[in-house]
């Protein structure tokens, strides 16, 4: 399971975790402008926004989790087991596979509204990139500056919402997820007040009660609340370290520890990654379970007008930074 976020201070930020009981080998990959991306049913592109994000590379070709474009639009693919709906090839419509989505959107759109209008032309086909990869059940959350949405297939075809609290988790379908909002509008991180009867004297035994009820379990609808929480409670500084740190510390409220989720084979889902690209600069930051120092990857200190994929395989192992090292 998942959790994406956005996040604005003086840039905005978009990132997510990744919550699984295994890695598909994941890397953060670079498209450069002039990559040939092939769609199953639509036409090629050629010539195409640059994009950076996270990604398994099949057949020389980027399976997309998350990503952001040279332009600062952004998107990333949350699973949605149990409510995604695909459907048949049609007329009229570009027919467009769910691996192929994020490439689709991000090669020629700048901004959600431009999304929203692409969006139109979409019908989103159950076909497998191979035998290895079957379909995924997604929806998606793409967001600029400006906005955010979330995308959801059903079988009334296309759903889109505006996202205002900038946050996506799992199941159940956005707008549930959203009327749960309605069940924590008393948590406040101010200091609560006594509203509990009259002429009965309470008051607060420790900091931070304002919040007493916000869920702390590892449902997709309890992280949804937590996370929104959390992310429009934040406060920060505007410079790069601090947004980029708060960001981390936002998506830290809702991973998950290994041993805490077991699954039914025995096998524990953990947050395999958490990510954060500033999106204006195509700076994609990253930590993993087994490291959790922040490494960053910038777009920009690579050609981006070339033909090829740029890709940089995840640092996986604990960098511990010893304060005291003596010298012998």
């Amino acid at each position: 399971m998942c959790t994406a976020v956005t996040y604005k201070t003086k840039d905005f930020y978009f990132g997510r975790t990744l919550d699984y009981d295994f890695s598909y080998g994941e890397e953060v990959v670079i498209t450069p402008r002039n990559y040939r991306f092939h769609f199953r049913k639509e036409e090629n592109i050629n010539r195409h926004y640059a994009i950076i994000g996270m990604a398994h590379l099949a057949e020389n070709y980027p399976l997309y989790y998350d990503a952001v474009n040279e332009k600062g639009l952004a998107i990333a693919g949350l699973n949605f087991v149990g409510n995604a709906h695909y459907l048949e090839p049609m007329q009229q419509k570009e027919n467009i596979a769910t691996f192929e989505l994020i490439p689709w959107i991000l090669s020629s759109c700048a901004t959600v509204k431009e999304s929203r209008e692409k969006l139109k032309k979409l019908n989103l086909i159950s076909e497998p990139f191979s035998e290895k990869f079957p379909v995924a059940e997604l929806h998606w959350i793409i967001a600029d500056k400006e906005g955010v949405i979330t995308v959801e297939t059903k079988a009334e075809g296309i759903q889109i919402y505006d996202n205002l609290v900038g946050v996506l988790a799992n199941n159940p379908v956005f707008p549930e997820q959203m009327i749960q909002l309605s069940n924590y509008m008393q948590l406040s991180a101010k200091p609560p007040q006594n509203r509990f009867a009259k002429g009965l004297s309470l008051a607060t035994y420790s900091r931070g009660m304002g919040a007493i009820g916000l869920p702390g379990d590892l449902s997709s609808q309890s992280r949804f609340v937590r996370a929104a929480f959390v992310k429009m409670n934040s406060v920060s500084g505007d410079s790069e370290k601090e947004s980029v740190g708060q960001f981390f510390h936002i998506l830290g409220s809702v991973e998950q520890q290994n041993g805490c989720c077991e699954l039914e084979d025995g096998k524990y889902e953990k947050t395999i990654y958490t990510s954060c690209c500033n999106t204006a600069r195509g700076i994609y930051y990253y930590t993993t379970y087994e490291n959790r120092q922040i490494t960053a990857v910038d777009m920009y200190q690579e050609d981006i007008d070339g033909t090829s994929l740029i890709h940089y395989p995840l640092i996986e192992e604990e960098q511990i930074r010893i304060q005291n090292n003596r010298k012998v």
